[in-house]
């Protein structure tokens, strides 16, 4: 290999000829850095180069490292950059790939701190931590780093052994260490044991909590199975339980169960006991309690003779040996004798455990509160108990708490008060019901409340001076209890009787129901008798206006209208008629718009249909009642045209029975209808039918008719509408011949306009033939409207194909890329007329074929469409209505991304007859290329050499 020779006095070092092909590849520096000028090899002891300005600086003990130790190929960048690629991985995998987790470039024995932590499944806790990593993977450098075990035993199975304090083998303690030690030292275990989890479940607490184990577990018996709670059967202190005296535990057994001992004795100190007396059902409060809280020294002042199996209830003081004698002794009163409510099992009742002598009743208990005077004095009146339960009874019933047992010397005494107080023995007042009027505050101050017998006593009624009654006797003669008198009643009392039959304006006692003997106040009331107010709308007739007492109305006194006291009035008598009969009669004799009401047969039941109560002769009929509503010219003049009712009602008010839309058919207007002609009503059919004249006309004036031509399902708009807004002058223009029945055969346009129809065989132009075309008589709205005619047009979307950018009729839109003229009438698509066969159709090659068969000639990039045999489905690339034509087609190239670095597609498809193939390396990727043959590809592949080099195989992995 020649070398170009440079002056040993220039100071400029040239780069490598670029003429010589350098065997490292692309090495950008001069060859001297590392060469001499003696020989090719060896190189310079201290090559001129750079390390650290490559991907790759060299650190720890790479830096020691000779280069071909690394590059061992000439193409310097055709090396490794993982440790794996230098570096025999003795872990056989295991470790994973990335070495750097344990080691550095430092050293290969020197392991960083990320290994220390050992993040895993067995992280180095405690004194692992200090642990050489060849004390437990004992296999190293075969690669024994997985599946070891974790459990503690798996290490320390000798240190198991080996243990005498206590002896885990012989105590037959379980393998699982870190039940008892840590990480942080194999000793002080003990500390670390849970004796409060399974399965020894034994909490150690205050004074257990320091106790040797050997002090429990005597004769290393670690296989105890004690409850926390059974201090007595353990081995610690059954014999204390024994010795107890005080009580004696063993005696009561069944109240200091030897299992039991927590209940009273807890673990801070043993003699400190502490017993909750409420579990018992007995709770011990206030006396009860042990000195100095209350009065009790010691257990066995209840308990004698070590009796710890008392029942009694808190409340069954008597019973017990504490307080039966006291119970028995009373006599103030005598317990044993006083009844229930001083049953030796009630002492609660009134005493407490506070002070036995400290006695608190509750009457109120017995069903008898004590109130007002019955209270003990000074509250009351009473002294002792003995004053109501005398020779000790304690046994009342309700006849001794009714009143009369106490005070019947009061009762006996009334006929001799006189006065107010009535005598209760001849009135027959029953001697249980005395607090209906006495209270427990003064015997004497009785109040009667008369309204619970059903009469109030109000106003009148009330004792004076409140009322005018000066005794109860005024009404109560001679009795008290068999009075039964409703308040309204008051005719039939002893009372108003005699002035009921007395009274004659009317008189009551022929006036029938309402003026009954039982129905007094209906009128009357018990402020003053005199003063009566009859409401006659309670009869079902109100007086309103003139019927009301004058001043207010016309009449003056009640016989005006009762004639010979006639107070039973029915309906025959209410209906207007049985009063004004005379004035019905005279209405021959009115004239002007009073009609005869007897000639013209009006019903006499219904006169307040036109007249009030006010003023007879300002009658008004309320026509809409009738169900024919006088509206406009229908009025009575002057808000009208009518003159008199007569003008309609000829003869005759009952039987003329017209609707108000019925104008034909009544006598009014029939004529009219008959003499219409334009249009001629009798023979237009039914929209021009007699019953329907208000369709048109109106009750305003008869001539200016408004007909809605959208009732008949054909509403007129634009030309349609008579002149000026439309085209039409008279409605004959289109219903010729007075032909008012037209059906859909008429309204299709095609009746009206056949001979514009005809016409479009001559019109030319954008206008297609409709006779030839074939179109549908009865279609003409699809393009036509009813504004102009010739301004047709047709939705060309409606045939599946719409119609843009080519497509399109001008003006069009601005359209790019056509080849040839664009469409500008119908039958450039449409030929010979043709609007039926064939169409709607998205057949592009029918029109285009001309297109596809020259498409080579249309650009580089337009392929020969034939010689490659591509389908004539066109718009699998060509798309038929945007704006850009026929050169706009796009291909989705799904198996391999496009655009592909300015590529056309004759530089890939090398066969322009058949582009299913293709070729990487024929066009592209050769010549100057990396890719030129095998061996240079292979030199870029990394290693991956598994292939077969060819035309199309880069796309098996490079898509693109």
């Amino acid at each position: 290999m020649l070398f170009a020779w440079q002056p040993a006095t220039s100071s400029t070092t040239l780069p490598q000829r670029e003429t010589t092909r350098s065997p490292h590849g692309a090495l950008n520096i001069p060859c001297e850095n590392c060469h001499t000028a003696a020989s090719w090899r060896p190189i310079r002891a201290v090559p001129e180069f750079d390390h650290n300005k490559t991907k790759y600086p060299l650190r720890g003990m790479h830096e020691k490292v000779q280069c071909t130790q690394c590059h061992v190929k000439p193409v310097f960048t055709n090396v490794g950059k993982n440790c794996e690629d230098c570096h025999v991985d003795i872990h056989q995998r295991k470790m994973g790939t990335n070495c750097a987790q344990c080691h550095t470039v430092q050293g290969w024995n020197n392991s960083v701190q990320q290994v220390k932590d050992h993040q895993n499944r067995f992280p180095l806790l405690g004194a692992h931590a200090a642990v050489q990593c060849e004390d437990c993977h004992k296999s190293a450098a075969v690669g024994q780093f997985q599946g070891l075990s974790t459990a503690c035993i798996s290490c320390h199975q000798t240190d198991f052994q080996k243990t005498t304090n206590p002896n885990h083998v012989a105590a037959q303690f379980p393998q699982t260490c870190e039940t008892c030690h840590s990480f942080d030292s194999w000793l002080g275990a003990t500390a670390n044991v849970n004796h409060a989890a399974p399965p020894i479940n034994f909490p150690l607490t205050n004074g257990h909590a320091n106790v040797p184990c050997e002090s429990c577990h005597v004769g290393g018996n670690y296989q105890l199975k004690i409850a926390a709670t059974d201090c007595g059967n353990s081995g610690c202190h059954l014999t204390t339980w024994q010795q107890t005296t005080n009580p004696k535990h063993s005696a009561a057994a069944t109240v200091f169960p030897v299992a039991t001992c927590s209940t009273c004795h807890n673990t801070v100190s043993w003699l400190n006991a502490n017993f909750d007396h409420s579990t018992t059902g007995f709770p011990l409060a206030n006396s009860h309690q042990m000195a100095p809280a209350g009065k009790v020294n010691a257990c066995t002042d209840c308990h004698i003779n070590n009796n710890y199996n008392l029942t009694i209830q808190p409340n069954d003081c008597g019973n017990s040996g504490c307080h039966l004698t006291t119970w028995q002794q009373t006599n103030n009163p005598t317990h044993s004798a006083a009844g229930a409510a001083f049953a030796a099992a009630n002492c609660s009742t009134c005493h407490s455990p506070t002070l036995w002598t400290n006695v608190t009743f509750n009457h109120a208990s017995t069903g008898w509160p004590l109130v007002g005077s019955h209270q003990l004095a000074p509250a009351g009146k009473v002294n002792l108990c003995t004053d109501c339960h005398i020779n000790n009874n304690y046994t009342f019933t309700s006849a001794n708490t009714d009143c009369y047992g106490c005070h019947q010397t009061a009762w006996n005494s009334t006929p001799t008060f006189g006065g107010a107080v009535p005598n209760h023995i001849t009135a027959g007042f029953p001697t249980s019901l005395c607090s209906q009027c006495h209270d427990t505050v003064l015997w004497t101050d009785s109040t009667f409340n008369h309204a619970n017998t059903g009469f109030p006593l109000t106003n009148s009624h009330q004792i004076a001076p409140a009322g005018k009654v000066t005794g109860c006797d005024q009404c109560h003669v001679g009795n008290y209890s068999t009075l039964a008198i409703q308040p309204n009643d008051c005719g039939n009392s002893g009372c108003h009787l005699t002035t009921w039959q007395q009274t004659n304006n009317p008189t009551h006692s022929a006036a029938g129901a309402p003026f009954a003997a039982a129905n007094c106040s209906t009128c009357h009331n018990p402020t003053l008798w005199t003063n009566v107010t009859f409401n006659h709308a309670a009869t079902g007739w109100a007086l309103t206006g003139s019927h009301q007492m004058a001043p207010a109305g016309k009449v003056n006194a009640c016989t005006d209208c009762h004639v010979g006291n006639n107070y039973t009035f029915t309906s025959a008598n209410t209906d207007c008629y049985g009063c004004h009969q005379t004035a019905w009669n005279s209405t021959p004799t009115f004239g002007g718009a009073v009609p005869n009401h007897i000639t013209a047969g009006f019903p006499t039941s219904l006169c307040s249909q036109c007249h009030d109560t006010i003023l007879w002769t300002d009658s008004t009929f309320n026509h809409a009642n009738t169900g024919f509503p006088l509206t406009n010219s229908h009025q009575i003049a002057p808000a009208g045209k009518v003159t008199g009712c007569d003008q309609c009602h000829v003869g005759n008010y009952s039987t003329l029975a017209i609707q108000p839309n019925d104008c034909g058919n009544s006598q009014c207007h029939l004529t009219t209808y008959n003499g219409t002609n334009n249009p001629v009503h009798s023979s237009a059919g039914a929209p021009f039918a007699a019953a329907n004249c208000s369709t048109c006309h109106n009750t305003i004036t008869w001539t200016t008719a408004i007909f809605d031509h959208s009732t008949t399902g054909w509403p007129l708009t634009g030309s349609h509408q008579l002149a000026p807004a439309g085209k039409v002058n008279l409605c004959t223009d289109c219903h010729i011949n007075n032909n008012y029945t037209f059906t859909s055969a008429n309204t299709d346009c095609y009746g009206c306009h056949q001979t514009a129809w005809t016409s479009t065989q001559t019109l030319g132009g954008n206008v297609p033939n409709h006779v030839a075309a074939n179109f549908p008589t009865s279609m003409c709205s699809s393009c036509h409207d009813t504004v102009a005619w010739v301004d047709g047009k047709f939705d060309h979307s409606t045939t599946g194909f719409p119609l843009q950018g080519p497509h399109m009729l001008p003006p069009r839109t601005t359209v790019t890329g056509a080849i040839g003229p664009m469409v500008n009438a119908c039958t450039d698509c449409h030929i010979g007329g043709n609007y039926a066969t064939g169409y709607p159709t998205t057949d592009c090659y029918s029109c285009h074929q001309t297109y596809y068969t020259n498409a080579q000639t249309y650009g580089t990039n337009v392929p020969n469409h034939i010689a490659a045999s591509y389908p004539t489905t066109c718009i699998s690339c060509h798309t038929t209505w945007v704006t850009t034509a026929w050169l706009g087609a796009v291909f989705n190239h799904t198996y391999f991304r496009i655009p592909h670095q300015g590529s056309a597609c004759a530089d890939c498809h090398i066969n322009s007859t058949n582009y299913a193939v293709f070729s990487c390396i024929n066009a592209c990727h050769t010549g100057n290329s990396p890719h030129t043959n095998k061996a240079q590809t292979d030199a870029h592949h990394q290693g991956n050499n598994g292939y077969t080099y060819n035309a199309t195989i880069c796309v098996n992995c490079h898509k693109s």
